[in-house]
């Protein structure tokens, strides 16, 4: 947001705070007379308090001036604490500024993440698609100075401007939608808005509802290892645990090497990290472990991340975005290889051709850490789904 829009925004929000001193009137009526912002209106207006009534129960000129202005005195008070007669005070947290809102959603997220009650990547996401929601209301001049303007109407514009504007896909404008209802679900528990503005606003449908990526084929696989044997070993570390430990990139980015042990060949993902919140050991393929020893990888303090600066050992972690990045921009452009080969294929890959190499089903469900079964056997090529011949041939006593 620009300064000049900044600058803008805030004295517009800040509005709603402003009022004039009240002041005593005497004569045939008396009354308190003060100014205030009615944001309906847009401007300063007049309110006046009478008291005659109340002074009429009360004995003596003293007592009446009193309690007059003992009553202009709390007005004072309560105008500087906030009070607005113009906003019904059940409702004034609608009158917050959108920008303090978003605020405190970004600290509400934070926490979150420092309670271990949601990801690092949802929270990187979700304050991605804030950043560009803000920015886009500041370069259109979009009203939105309190958080009641956060409307129907708005998040509509706002989703036309993601999926039509800047041209992008129909997975894109979804997962903005599916952010904002997010988003406007907190507004409306904390009684910011008063009703859902994405209410009516549907996803939208697409016709192929099949994952946008493909099994990688062996030759593109071997062309790949080729690749970063020569130029980068480390990422092919990175790339050896997804394909054959099935270990997931957001795990792969978190992973320290005091989670390895070469005695036992396991790997142990702590619960914090995982997809389904459950620590899980699986299996270190020797040649996985003989790839680590030869970058030295647990000469290393063990409480160093396995991938960070450079994809090597560091103290701090390669964020998951940097391993899809690398993949993107540096190895398929390099190979030239189908953008419908994804980083994550080579766990779809793996497991597939674990399977297609008869590799009993348990196991791989075991390794790929599935719920059931069912789950595993989805990869299960078509061409080698046929009749078991260990089950033709068996009869038993009956």
């Amino acid at each position: 947001m620009d300064k000049k829009m900044n600058s803008h925004v805030e004295k517009s929000a800040d509005r709603v705070k402003e009022y004039r001193e009240p002041t005593l009137c005497w004569g045939k009526d008396v009354f308190v007379s003060f100014y205030a912002f009615d944001p309906s209106a847009g401007r300063l207006r007049r309110k006046r308090i009478k008291l005659n009534r109340e002074l009429a129960k009360i004995s003596g000129k003293r007592a009446k001036k009193e309690y007059a202005e003992g009553v202009c005195s709390r007005l004072r008070e309560e105008l500087s604490g906030g009070f607005n007669p113009w906003i019904d005070q059940s409702k004034n947290l609608v009158y917050s500024r959108f920008d303090d809102v978003c605020d405190q959603y970004k600290r509400y997220l934070a926490k979150q993440v420092e309670s271990n009650s949601m990801r690092q990547e949802s929270v990187t996401s979700y304050l991605s698609y804030l950043r560009v929601m803000t920015n886009w209301i500041a370069e259109h001049r979009k009203n939105v100075y309190y958080a009641y303007q956060f409307d129907k109407r708005l998040v509509d514009n706002f989703l036309d401007y993601v999926y039509l504007d800047k041209d992008n896909s129909v997975q894109t404008r979804n997962n903005y939608l599916s952010w904002i209802k997010v988003f406007s679900h907190y507004l409306l528990q904390k009684s910011y808005i008063e009703s859902d503005p994405t209410a009516g606003i549907p996803s939208i449908r697409k016709k192929d509802k099949s994952k946008n990526r493909d099994v990688i084929p062996d030759g593109v696989l071997k062309s790949i290892r080729e690749y970063l044997e020569k130029n980068n070993p480390h990422f092919l570390l990175a790339c050896y645990l997804l394909h054959y430990l099935f270990v997931r990139p957001h795990e792969l980015a978190l992973l320290r090497i005091q989670d390895f042990n070469l005695h036992d060949k396991t790997l142990f993902i702590h619960w914090e990290v995982a997809k389904n919140w459950n620590d899980a050991v699986v299996t270190l393929p020797m040649h996985v472990i003989n790839l680590m020893l030869d970058l030295d990888v647990f000469k290393s303090p063990g409480c160093y991340y396995l991938f960070s600066e450079g994809f090597r050992p560091g103290p701090s972690f390669k964020s998951e975005k940097g391993f899809r990045d690398y993949w993107t921009r540096t190895l398929r452009k390099s190979l030239g290889f189908s953008d419908r080969y994804k980083f994550y294929s080579l766990k779809d890959t793996g497991i597939t051709n674990m399977l297609r190499a008869n590799t009993d089903v348990l196991s791989v469900r075991d390794q790929a850490r599935h719920s059931s079964i069912l789950i595993t056997d989805m990869y299960t090529p078509k061409d080698i789904k046929k009749a078991n011949e260990l089950l033709m041939n068996y009869k038993g006593v009956l």
